[in-house]
Formats: C-alpha cells, structure tokens, sequence
C-alpha cells in the first residue's frame, strides 16, 4: 500500500494544502489538537473532491443507463458471433460508437477519486511517522499525531501494534474498537447503495448478463473494503466512509428525482407525480413538465409504468399534452362519471345444462318443422294425383290421320317443352 501511495506523491502537495486550510477553520473553533479539528478537516476535503466530481458523476448515471438499454443488443451480437472473439469485439465497438456509449464512463468518480485517496494515505503514513510532507510542517504534523477520534489517534491502524498505538498515546483496545465500527459501518454503506442501486433503479424488463454482474459486486465490493480496511489508518476510514455516505445520498436523490425507465423508482416517482396533477390540476414544476413530454413523445414505446400513469391520468379526468402540460378530458370526466354512453355488453356465457337444452329445444323445432313440410307435400301429393284422374285423354277423330295427330302431338310436346335442349351426341342418328 505504501508502494501505490508513493505513486501519487505528486499530489499531496494540494491535498495537505487544502486539509491545512480547513483545519485553520476548524482549530479556531475546536481547538488546534482536537480529533474535531483534524477529523471535519478530512471530511471537508472529501466534499470538495466530491462537489468537483458532480460532472462525471453525471456522466457515470448515463453510462450505466445506456449499457442497460444495450444489453439486449449485446447479448445478441454474443450469441451470433459465439465463435469468432474477434468479430464479436468489433461489433461491440461498432455499437458503442454507433450509440455513443464509453463503457469506462462508469468507472469515471472511482478512477478520479482515487489519486486523492492515495494521496491521503501518504500523508497520513508520514503523520505517523513523525515526518513533514507537503505543506504539514513539524508543528502541524505533532498537532495531528496528538489527535483523537473517539480515543483512536487518525493515523493509527487496525493491525499496528501495541507499542505503536502507545507511542501514539492511545491503547490497542481503543483503536481496534472504533477502526472495526468504522470497517462496518464502511462495508455496510457500500452494501446498502449497490443493493439501493439494483433493487429500485433497474429494468427489470431486460433480463441481461449485467444485472448478474451488478449482482455479484454488491456482495463482493463491502467483502474487499472490510479485507482491506484493517490496514487503512482511522483518517483514511473517516475519508473512505465519508465517502461512501455522500454516495449514498446522492444515489438516493436521483433515483427520487430522475429514475431508470422501467424501474420501481420511476414507478413510485409517476405515482407521486399523479398525486400532484390530480391534486393541483397541472403539471406544477419544469422539471415534471419535461418528464410527461418525454412520455407522450415516446407513444406506443412507453414502458409499463408509463402506460399506467397516462391511464391513471385518464380515468382522473385529465389528458396529457405534448407540450409536458395536462387539460381537462369531457370524454374522461364523462366517462368516470358515468354519463358516458354505454358499453356494449358482451352475452353472458351459458353453463353445459343451458347449452344441452337449448340444443335440445332446437332438434324438437326442427323435428316438428320436417313433420310439417312431410305433411304438406303427401297433400299437395294427393292433390295432384286426383286432378290427373279428373283428366281424360283426348281421343283423335274418325277418318283423321294418325300422322297428323302424331306431328300434332310432337307439336304440343315441343311446345310444352321449355328451356334448352340437351345437344345430340353426333354418332346418333338425325
């Protein structure tokens, strides 16, 4: 560790400066020697540094949300190119600069926090020490070594020995208790903003690969800093879990304020927003204005949190603008009061006893039906059978010539006979 921390010697020059100058503030008010003093002079410093990192701050949360939208994406360029690593690399490349994602990006406050975080381990070393670095000179480096955060001196160890603690004025007991709080409560902070992280600000739509990982880290991180906390110094522990608390905070501010599409914090954060158009009849802030624009801007592709809150706000009486505004709906006040036209209804399903006997009823009519036409056609058949009877057939006169009664005959038939003729086949006879 004190190898890595000689690396960043280069900037310990700064953070000794800015530590001395918040410790001038804070000696005029605790005392010079105080652990108050010394202790609020880290966690100054760690609020600067981490003020300064908002931006890539920012930069980090849209990093992480476009690896989550690529995911999808991702997973299938993995399984097309299962066997060939390299076009699976340049595919992955192509769409990171198609969409304009840095996978690095999410690393970014982690990598520019780091150089401070050694920097300050080195300086601390050297309180222990008893020698000068950067702006600390001898006077302010026996001030600090004099200092106590609940009976631990900033620059003892969880590891040091007795006579090390002793020569720092302090018992061994004293400073393993108050380093082991400080290692728990570290790893537990880590623990609470990954799990925060993975529980409220994730798709959980998108099954992918990632989750898993974010997954394993949760578990992982709070085990590596718990390793490594027992040899950092109590005022690396103060930076470290400073640190972790101001993360925490500003995790929980955005998922509050600008939720993951598709999580459980956008949900509660529509839900919220409901509550304040239904209450106040608009869209009070610019910041909720934007958010129903992007919503009705996205149509068919909303989410299922989306499509709920348009619905929820339909039902209240109220249609959302393109504009990120809301106006009272005539059709959805109607219709949540009941004026509305009424819906068609749909016929209630019958059970197996109804069906069996209407099917029944309907063999009985068609059994009678088939009874009645039988009986009307044997009596239009009897009807017509005695008007044949009535009939007499015509006798040819006497001394007239049976081939005019023929041709007559032939005549009447081929005048009774109406419609087309069937063709004769042309081997008949004509």
């Amino acid at each position: 560790m004190d190898t890595i921390a000689s690396l960043f010697s280069f900037i310990t020059w700064p953070v000794s400066w800015v530590i001395v100058q918040f410790h001038k503030l804070y000696g005029a008010v605790f005392g010079p020697d105080t652990g108050w003093a010394w202790g609020l002079s880290i966690v100054s410093l760690v609020v600067l540094i981490r003020i300064c990192l908002i931006p890539l701050f920012v930069k980090q949360i849209k990093a992480t949300r476009n690896m989550q939208a690529l995911q999808p994406k991702m997973k299938a360029i993995q399984e097309r190119y299962k066997s060939d690593k390299q076009r699976q690399s340049e595919e992955m490349m192509k769409l990171y600069k198609e969409t304009g994602t840095n996978p690095l990006s999410s690393c970014l406050p982690i990598l520019a926090q780091s150089p401070f975080f050694f920097a300050l381990y080195h300086v601390l070393s050297n309180i222990a020490s008893g020698k000068e670095i950067g702006v600390l000179n001898q006077e302010l480096v026996d001030s600090a070594r004099q200092a106590h955060i609940f009976g631990a001196p900033i620059a003892s160890k969880f590891m040091d020995s007795p006579e090390a603690v002793a020569a720092l004025g302090a018992s061994l007991t004293d400073v393993r208790i108050v380093t082991a709080i400080m290692i728990v409560l570290m790893s537990a902070s880590q623990f609470f903003t990954q799990r925060q992280l993975m529980m409220k600000n994730v798709d959980l739509s998108v099954k992918t690969p990632y989750m898993q990982q974010q997954k394993m880290l949760m578990y992982i991180f709070p085990v590596i800093f718990a390793v490594m906390g027992i040899n950092f110094p109590v005022g690396v522990l103060v930076y470290w879990l400073t640190t972790n608390v101001w993360t925490m905070g500003q995790q929980m501010y955005v998922i509050n304020q600008n939720p993951t599409p598709g999580s459980k914090a956008q949900d509660s954060y529509l839900q919220r927003l409901l509550k304040s158009v239904t209450h106040h009849g608009e869209v009070r802030s610019r910041r909720h204005k934007a958010v129903v624009k992007a919503i009705v801007a996205k149509g068919s592709d909303r989410n299922e949190n989306e499509r709920r809150f348009i619905g929820a706000l339909a039902k209240a009486g109220f249609a959302a603008q393109a504009d990120g505004t809301v106006v009272k709906s005539d059709a959805a006040v109607a219709e949540a009061e009941g004026t509305a036209a009424p819906k068609r209804q749909q016929p209630k399903r019958q059970t197996k006893a109804q069906r069996q006997s209407g099917g029944q009823q309907a063999k009985s009519d068609e059994t009678v039906t088939e009874t009645a036409e039988e009986s009307a056609g044997e009596t239009a058949q009897d009807t017509g059978a005695k008007t044949s009877l009535e009939r007499k057939p015509e006798t040819p006169a006497k001394g007239a010539p049976q081939g005019g009664g023929r041709s007559r005959a032939n005549s009447g038939g081929s005048r009774q006979r109406k419609g087309q003729q069937r063709p004769k086949h042309p081997s008949s006879k004509k």
